[in-house]
């Protein structure tokens, strides 16, 4: 079955760096995002890329994060820059994207969502 692992989170000041890794497992050559939900806050889509290494990032963070991936060790990144305590929140990462978009359990709550697989997320607190 696949499984995603996320790691590199933590807790940084205003204008920090931090860099969070995802590695799957069960699943190869899949599109592959990173997602956010804080309390209080819907589900976001905060950067994708595809196998084609296309790349997409939410306004809010364009220009400070960089997604980036290792298909030889199945893994993908987020790099982090200049961040904001607006950032914090609890950092998803997904893979095996389909068609169409579902509500999809993540964390203690919910994404709509094209992706089907999710790890258990890494927290990432901006202060």
């Amino acid at each position: 079955h696949v499984q995603l692992v996320e790691s590199g989170g933590g807790s940084v000041q205003a204008g920090g760096s931090l860099r969070l890794s995802c590695t799957a497992s069960g699943i190869v050559a899949t599109d592959m995002a990173w997602y956010r939900q804080a309390p209080g806050n819907e589900c976001e889509l905060v950067s994708s890329v595809s196998r084609d290494g296309t790349t997409f990032y939410a306004d809010s963070v364009k220009g400070r994060f960089t997604i980036s991936q290792d298909n030889a060790k199945n893994m993908v990144f987020l790099q982090m820059s200049s961040l904001r305590p607006e950032d914090s929140a609890w950092y998803y990462c997904a893979a095996d994207r389909v068609r169409w978009s579902t509500f999809e359990p993540v964390g203690n709550g919910q994404c709509y969502s094209p992706f089907r697989s999710w790890g258990q997320g890494t927290q990432v607190t901006v202060s």
